[in-house]
């Protein structure tokens, strides 16, 4: 029999708030997290806005001295990792650190500290590339660092699958546990590459908005005046437990982990499948995996990039799954406060949704003004709901048309 999994612990880091709290009431407030870009400065790049973390001090959470062997995406890992353990004050001793793991990972990682150090590189040749150059980049070294922080000594594994990274990172997590091989996880994502090589290869692209003088406005999920996404940094860290494990330590739980869904749609190496039929297979799977009928579903934590296809083949994917209840579950995009945090995006959308479960409160899509005739559900325009629900659902989808569903529900002794 599978066992069941619970969270007990979560913790984020946004452009809407240094903490989970501050990024939870931002985002309830409607807050947009948006603005100009400060981290560089190239006018010759159309982008020139982006979802900064503002004010982040790595210092808080790392030593001084080891902040200079990590780049900015393992800062905030750690950091929304810190805020998890906080959370689910979960003992890790020699006795059971076996039994407790890491699956985190970012879709693309230490891009920042490449730039760096091919720029050193190029100036006064290889002697100037720090000797950190390789850890501080490398993708897995995120989970690595949250091992070593803790004392983690059971699975730790990196996914990388772009944008839906943090959402495949719990899902593996939770079916680790699940299936026996750990009683507890530290699951989820970050990301920051808000870099020139970053905001420019997706302006190569043609991906991101170029809304630059009303930053605040410029993330807009499902509005016909959309015009690409805005690129975001951020972590998003859940510790998901056993739960006889969690129950027998007295843990708070917060919610429970019933559903995971992922697919490939084989189609394209960054358009979603015709119709989002990729998507909905995912969703499919997981509905079935937690054991639900579609209807049960209260609340969609959408992938809603605020890209014109996207936010329509999501749309799409969502009326093949639910049917007539796709008018009357609603659904959010947080990505219009948050921007595209990538990576992180399904780490971060994860923790709203279990906190959506447990407030009673769903987000809003902000700046949804002019609905796109073609996305025509229920999208929580720009004021939270009060609305007590007891399962929520969270999408993300990535380049190479890797999707991934996780389904949470309230918890129930």
């Amino acid at each position: 029999m599978n066992r069941r999994v619970v969270v007990t612990g979560i913790g984020m880091v946004t452009p809407v708030g240094l903490d989970t709290e501050t990024s939870w009431e931002g985002l309830i407030a409607g807050r947009s997290g948006i603005g100009p870009i400060t981290q560089f400065d190239d006018k010759e790049i159309p982008t020139q806005i982006a979802g900064e973390v503002k004010g982040f001090e790595a210092a808080k959470y790392i030593e001084p001295k080891e902040i200079k062997k990590m780049d900015r995406f393992i800062h905030l890992a750690i950091a929304a990792s810190q805020l998890a353990m906080d959370s689910a004050r979960l003992p890790i001793t020699p006795e059971n650190a076996e039994r407790v793991g890491v699956i985190a990972g970012a879709g693309i990682g230490g891009l920042p500290a490449i730039e760096r150090s091919y720029r050193a590189y190029m100036e006064k040749g290889y002697r100037r590339i720090t000797p950190f150059f390789i850890p501080m980049s490398i993708i897995n070294e995120m989970a690595g660092h949250i091992s070593m922080r803790f004392g983690a000594k059971g699975p730790n594994v990196s996914v990388v699958t772009a944008c839906a990274t943090g959402t495949h990172s719990i899902g593996d997590a939770y079916k680790i546990i699940q299936r026996g091989d750990a009683d507890a996880m530290f699951a989820g994502g970050a990301e920051s590459c808000v870099c020139p090589l970053g905001v420019g290869g997706f302006n190569a692209m043609k991906a991101l908005s170029t809304r630059n003088s009303e930053p605040a406005r410029a993330s807009r999920p499902f509005d016909a005046e959309r015009d690409g996404f805005v690129m975001g940094e951020g972590a998003g860290i859940v510790v998901l437990e056993e739960l006889e494990s969690a129950r027998k330590r007295g843990a708070t739980i917060l919610a429970e982990v019933i559903g995971y869904g992922l697919s490939g749609d084989a189609y394209h190496i960054t358009s979603p499948a015709p119709n989002g039929e990729g998507a909905a297979r995912c969703m499919n799977m997981a509905i079935k995996d937690a054991g639900i009928s579609p209807g049960e579903v209260g609340y969609i934590n959408a992938h809603g990039t605020s890209t014109k296809y996207g936010d329509e083949l999501e749309t799409m994917a969502i009326k093949t799954v639910f049917g007539d209840h796709a008018r009357k579950v609603p659904v959010s995009s947080t990505k219009s406060m948050t921007g595209h945090l990538l990576g992180a995006a399904g780490g971060v959308e994860a923790v709203i949704s279990i906190l959506a479960l447990v407030h009673g409160i769903l987000p809003p899509t902000i700046n949804l003004e002019n609905p796109d005739p073609e996305c025509d559900l229920d999208y929580i325009p720009n004021t939270a709901r009060k609305t007590s629900v007891e399962i929520a659902m969270s999408n993300s989808f990535g380049f190479g048309g890797t999707n991934a569903t996780l389904i949470f529900r309230k918890y129930r002794s």
